[in-house]
């Protein structure tokens, strides 16, 4: 097909269209979960404008500077944030928010309480702007089973509760990744129609990656078995080419490389940071639901990272994620040191 005749093309899948497809597998569906997404999807819409503006507005580390009308500017993760916090309160479906940016918990007023708890990193890699690498927004979403009785319990969940977990990303195009449990899928923005257009249909994670994508720079703190996976991976010892190494520093982009080419990306504890650094609720959770909807694995160097029980919403911990033969070899190690001790 010929892109004249593509740009006239009716029967684009969109995002909107999309999530009502998988709506009416569910019949009990109220429509509830439609109507939160299409108010994350602003959301993204927004923040996607804000980015793509930032180093011509100034945006960027403004924070307390007055522009001409004196107005405050603000730096582009709060401004994310009060987007995000804004358009799911307005959506009046969720109950509860939990955000990288602010300290509690949102606890949504009565009179404009849904059924949801979201879990989000508003502007995820933020400290990269200056730079042009992509950032993005990370989100996951619960189900609460009563919500006038809503306490921080209920976001307090394992990652395998969780009903819908996706990204945006803010690169050279902005693209939501997204799965409601039943698979992944990718949308790009089409500036020109103002809508997400389905461009990556179930994607699948190869089962073995030719990359590696970690922190060097933390490489005297690790432990051993992070120390002896990097080692084989650049110098494997069953007579296989070395991984590539990959690392951007901002996790949306190193995981959707690893979702859509293959390989692991490893963010372990170290001597420094025991826990590691990514947040469970809302980095950890949402990017390892959708690693194994797409076939891979997570795993935290002691379990699977699904079944991890967060004890606090800004609670750390290590991560493996990718494909599930990569991640199997990093567990075989944790294993093997265990049976040692």
């Amino acid at each position: 097909m010929d892109h004249e005749a593509d740009a006239h093309r009716t029967d684009l899948m969109t995002l909107t269209r999309h999530v009502l497809n998988e709506q009416s597998k569910h019949p009990e569906s109220k429509g509830d979960f439609t109507i939160l997404l299409s108010h994350i999807v602003l959301g993204c819409k927004f923040v996607c404008s804000a980015v793509n503006k930032a180093g011509l507005a100034k945006l960027i580390g403004l924070a307390g500077e007055t522009n001409v009308q004196g107005e405050d500017q603000k730096k582009l993760d709060v401004l994310s944030n009060e987007v995000f916090v804004n358009a799911l309160i307005s959506s009046g479906r969720t109950c509860i928010l939990v955000s990288e940016e602010d300290e509690k918990a949102t606890f949504v007023d009565p009179s404009l309480r849904g059924r949801y708890c979201v879990v989000f990193d508003p502007l995820d890699g933020s400290s990269n702007i200056d730079c042009g690498v992509s950032i993005g927004t990370i989100f996951g979403i619960y189900m609460i089973k009563d919500k006038d009785n809503v306490t921080l319990d209920d976001v307090l969940l394992p990652g395998k509760d969780m009903v819908a977990a996706g990204y945006c990303m803010y690169g050279s195009s902005c693209m939501i990744v997204l799965s409601t449990g039943s698979g992944v899928n990718g949308f790009t923005l089409d500036p020109s129609l103002g809508e997400f257009i389905l461009t990556h249909p179930d994607i699948k994670i190869p089962t073995k990656g030719k990359i590696y994508s970690v922190n060097e720079g933390n490489a005297k703190n690790w432990d051993g078995p992070t120390a002896e996976y990097v080692n084989k991976c650049k110098f494997p010892e069953d007579g296989s080419s070395p991984k590539s190494l990959r690392y951007v520093g901002s996790m949306v982009a190193d995981v959707h490389r690893t979702l859509l080419y293959g390989g692991i990306f490893l963010y372990p504890g170290d001597k420094k940071s025991p826990t590691g650094k990514l947040r469970v609720l809302y980095e950890v959770f949402p990017m390892s639901f959708l690693m194994e909807q797409a076939g891979g694995q997570a795993f935290t160097g002691k379990q699977r990272a699904l079944d991890l029980v967060p004890k606090k919403i800004h609670e750390r911990s290590p991560i493996f994620l990718g494909s599930y033969d990569d991640v199997e070899e990093i567990k075989a190690l944790y294993a093997s040191e265990e049976a040692k001790a």
